[in-house]
């Protein structure tokens, strides 16, 4: 099948990404057939009702759980109902919604800095282009694709996140040394591009659900036992 590719993710599959071998190739179809046996209903688990509410709650989801930023986001989305009330409004009084929340003095001044250029550049919407949404405050490669993908459907990239880049290593998909984008890079190469987003939460499931960073042992899952995922990692990765 042959799959239209935008600018960007041209540019992020440059010519510097390592090339990946038939054998790589038939892994990732294996991982992704037990994935999608054991996982089907792979999700977000950010509550969101709109592209900037998504976008709003995957900044403050950085070195921060989903469950302790659901706890939060209701009561700041109730405060905050559009746009132009955050940048009416100033980053000390967003902190008191998020103090729960860690690095909350910063992601206050991220979030009300990257509402104030939605307003001023984009009409008070959120993007829909990596480009777009990587000129706002508290906006890397990550946040961006899971707005994207999860908003708009659009497959920029692969959403790497904690669970997505140690398990890309752990299953023999990356490198132990490669880092966050080397590791998308790999990805968006040994799976189909319509799939990133989905498998992108497919591999925060398991990653969640059945192969932790610290845990007893990570080998008896179905998918870690096929893999052959043993604790063999650094006490604190395993």
């Amino acid at each position: 099948m042959i799959r239209r590719m935008t600018a960007g993710t041209i540019r992020t599959m440059s010519a510097s990404t390592p090339r990946v071998t038939v054998t790589q190739r038939e892994r990732a179809h294996r991982l992704l057939t037990l994935l999608q046996a054991h996982y089907p209903d792979a999700h977000c688990e950010l509550n969101f009702a709109s592209p900037r509410e998504l976008l709003i709650a995957t900044i403050l989801s950085a070195q921060a759980t989903d469950v302790s930023v659901n706890k939060a986001t209701p009561a700041l989305f109730a405060r905050f109902p559009t746009p132009h009330d955050y940048v009416r409004s100033s980053p000390a009084e967003i902190e008191p919604y998020i103090r729960t929340i860690g690095l909350f003095r910063g992601k206050a001044k991220s979030i009300h800095l990257s509402m104030s250029r939605i307003c001023e550049d984009f009409g008070g919407e959120v993007p829909a282009t990596m480009d777009q949404l990587l000129t706002l405050r508290g906006v890397a490669r990550k946040t961006a694709n899971v707005v994207l993908g999860n908003c708009f459907g659009i497959n920029e990239g692969f959403v790497v996140d904690t669970h997505v880049e140690r398990l890309a290593k752990r299953l023999a998909l990356a490198p132990r040394d490669a880092n966050v984008l080397k590791v998308e890079q790999i990805l968006m190469r040994l799976f189909p591009q319509e799939l990133w987003c989905d498998i992108s939460h497919m591999l925060i499931f398991h990653g969640r659900r059945a192969c932790p960073a610290r845990a007893k042992c990570c080998g008896s899952h179905a998918i870690c036992m096929e893999f052959g995922v043993r604790c063999d990692l650094p006490r604190s990765g395993c």
